[in-house]
């Protein structure tokens, strides 16, 4: 299988200066680059396979009535919002220190 070159960008002296500096010892601007690419990739891989699984979870959910609703939610996170602020209210020290 042949390689594929990837489009040339251009950019600012100062970016790359500060890219050039920012190398490893002995590694190369295209290593670099080849890096960043295939790890940006393998993110945004990552991600579209969360949001995937999320999406799938939400509709199993509504085909099987299961859940919460939205307003249910936001009632347990404010109950617990309030147990933690007066949680951390009941730390405080009390007059002087």
């Amino acid at each position: 299988m042949k390689t594929a070159t990837i489009p040339a960008i251009r950019v600012e002296p100062e970016f790359r200066k500060e890219l050039e500096e920012s190398l490893d010892a002995g590694e190369t601007l295209t290593e670099f680059i080849e890096a960043s690419i295939r790890s940006t990739v393998a993110w945004r891989r990552t991600q579209d396979e969360f949001l995937a699984r999320a999406h799938a979870s939400a509709e199993r959910t509504l085909r099987e009535g299961g859940g919460i609703s939205p307003d249910e939610l936001m009632k347990r996170m404010r109950g617990k919002l309030a147990e933690a602020r007066h949680k951390t209210a009941m730390r405080k020290p009390r007059g002087g220190r």
